[in-house]
């Protein structure tokens, strides 16, 4: 498999079982992504996108094929295993932010680094130059519900991309309709921002999305319909 590709799906399947009914949510999807690509997801509600986004992040395991993230096959890992490949090579930004609301921002973006044991100066360093970046060093100390929406989603895109030095290059960050809570001029900015920052630190970006002005910024949009990818643009 070539360095470039990143992220690679080969003929998933996820299948959900409820009850004796079973519920194809992908059937055969094989998709490959290159290091450092913008792209988008899109279709219509009950498409597969979100199942999608969530075998790419190791949240779920396919019922058949394979996910291999960064050259590694994800598929028969254990959850310990899912764990630190998660914590090394995956980052979320969501719809609603997600920030814990007790810590302010500059705390909101060191947690992760926190967690994978990087000391303090590099912390330091790291979470200031994504602040920065974001447009919210002069922020850093006011907790989310003192930010508005735009900020909130600003400082998720700056902990997506808080990982240990030299990493960067292999993170993919997986955003699930990250402007859907906000209003369109400001939906453009954080975009602008999550798209600039993500390529601008080496990284990979996947965007699952119903906005057609989101996927006009992408380098790519796939679309989806009943469990397949049927089209790309």
């Amino acid at each position: 498999m070539s360095n470039d590709i990143i992220v690679n799906l080969e003929s998933v399947s996820k299948v959900y079982s409820m009850g004796e009914i079973k519920v194809p949510a992908l059937r055969g999807v094989s998709l490959q992504v290159e290091r450092g690509e913008a792209i988008g997801i899109m279709g219509p509600s009950g498409s597969g996108k979100t199942t999608l986004l969530n075998l790419i992040g190791a949240l779920d395991r396919p019922s058949e094929g394979h996910v291999y993230i960064d050259g590694i096959d994800i598929t028969g890992m254990t959850e310990s295993e899912l764990t630190l490949i998660r914590r090394k090579k995956i980052s979320f930004v969501f719809q609603f932010f997600n920030l814990l609301p007790v810590l302010s921002a500059y705390e909101n973006v060191e947690l992760p680094l926190l967690i994978s044991g990087v000391p303090e100066a590099e912390r330091k360093e790291k979470v200031d130059h994504l602040l920065s970046l974001v447009g919210l060093a002069e922020r850093a100390e006011h907790r989310p519900d003192e930010l508005s929406g735009g900020e909130q989603q600003r400082v998720a895109i700056a902990r997506a991309l808080a990982k240990p030095k030299g990493s960067t290059s292999s993170v993919v960050v997986l955003a699930d309709e990250p402007t859907g809570d906000l209003d369109t001029q400001t939906g453009i900015d954080v975009m602008r921002v999550l798209i600039g920052l993500t390529k601008g630190e080496g990284g990979t970006l996947i965007v699952v999305t119903h906005d057609p002005d989101v996927g006009k910024q992408m380098d790519k949009v796939y679309t989806m319909r009943d469990g397949r990818i049927v089209g790309s643009t």
